[in-house]
């Protein structure tokens, strides 16, 4: 493959047992075009298979629960009617050569009543409401006023992850990916500016990891963490989500995630496009206590995947709208081929147009 432009992108990067066969990921997308009760569409049969080259499918964010939902139109995986429909797309995507994890999700604090079973309030760690918004069947509205949950509550969160787990093994997932980024639930318990509690769950940086360790560990006894991820977002970028002391709290979380033998370790490094140097290095810090494989993901093209990689920086790196827009991205990367351009205009909700409509370049 000498001829191959940025050829170490199309390396075989092997995560424990699973041998990914190149290192241009599909990252997890949000794209609102699910059933209202969380059920996929079947164009997501076609979606998810037309994406299959990417060396790994990491799945739209999907709640583990009703009360994990926060926006409109997105997946669960918390019935057997839910299994069975995401069966059918890891079907598409192993037919055509593919592998892909499912995104284990629940969105705490960042929801409304509207989308909750009987108006319910949205659980948080503390009763602190977001300074954001949510998809609605009213377009973006503020979030909704959330309630601390009990400690009763916490432990049933923890069952539904081990239950939404066994649901995505009977589904026929490579793995699963814990979505403790982005200033959802898992997130909000880690970082001081959401957790004010005075229990077990908040305080020290222990305390505010205990949550993260209890669902990592019901995950685990029921897939092996050998094809467990887990998505950090430590520059509190997105959802009101902020720490006083981000590098203590994630390089705690590190050095407990360590040990476990994950498959990876993904982070979100630039959700905004404003970045400093100083949060770079920071990144880069956190990221070198872990041992195993790490993704990369935002703002990176071609050319800055391949330079990172080549610089022993990111072992992979996970592609989100530009995945969207070409079905075919590891191809076009490789013959350094144009790239369609995405439509914001249907990244939420609506139909096919912009979800399945996209050309290959064998179009």
């Amino acid at each position: 493959m000498s001829g191959t432009k940025y050829a170490n992108l199309f390396e075989p990067l092997k995560i424990n047992e699973i041998e990914l066969p190149n290192r241009v990921l599909m990252a997890p997308l949000t794209r609102n075009r699910s059933h209202s009760d969380g059920t996929p569409k079947e164009w997501a049969q076609t979606y998810y298979g037309q994406r299959a080259s990417a060396g790994l499918i990491i799945t739209e964010a999907t709640q583990i629960s009703e009360m994990g939902k926060g926006y409109l139109d997105t997946p669960g995986i918390h019935t057997e009617k839910h299994a069975e429909e995401w069966a059918k797309i890891v079907d598409a995507v192993h037919a055509n050569g593919g592998r892909i994890f499912l995104q284990l999700w629940h969105v705490g604090r960042i929801s409304h009543t509207s989308l909750l079973p009987n108006g319910a309030s949205p659980h948080a760690p503390s009763a602190i409401t977001a300074e954001s918004q949510t998809y609605t069947a009213n377009g973006f509205e503020p979030t909704s006023q959330p309630v601390a949950m009990t400690k009763d509550q916490i432990a049933e969160t923890v069952e539904d992850y081990g239950r939404a787990a066994e649901f995505a093994v009977k589904a026929g997932f490579d793995g699963v990916e814990v979505h403790a980024a982005n200033g959802y639930l898992l997130d909000q318990f880690l970082q001081d500016g959401s957790n004010e509690r005075a229990d077990e769950y908040g305080g020290s940086v222990e305390n505010r990891m205990r949550f993260l360790t209890e669902v990592l560990d019901r995950v685990t006894e029921v897939i092996p963490a050998s094809r467990v991820g887990i998505r950090l977002s430590p520059l509190g970028q997105a959802n009101d989500i902020h720490d006083s002391d981000p590098e203590n709290i994630f390089g705690a979380v590190i050095d407990m995630l360590d040990p476990r033998g994950l498959a990876y370790l993904h982070f979100v490094e630039d959700f905004s496009g404003k970045a400093t140097d100083e949060q770079q290095q920071m990144l880069e810090r956190l990221a070198s206590r872990f041992s195993g494989a790490f993704f990369g993901n935002g703002g990176y093209d071609a050319a800055k995947a391949s330079q990172r990689i080549a610089d022993g920086k990111v072992d992979a790196v996970t592609f989100g709208k530009k995945f969207i827009a070409n079905p075919d991205l590891p191809e076009r990367f490789r013959l350094g081929a144009e790239l369609n351009e995405p439509d914001q205009s249907t990244f939420y909700g609506g139909d096919e147009h912009g979800y399945t409509d996209y050309p290959a370049l064998d179009d």
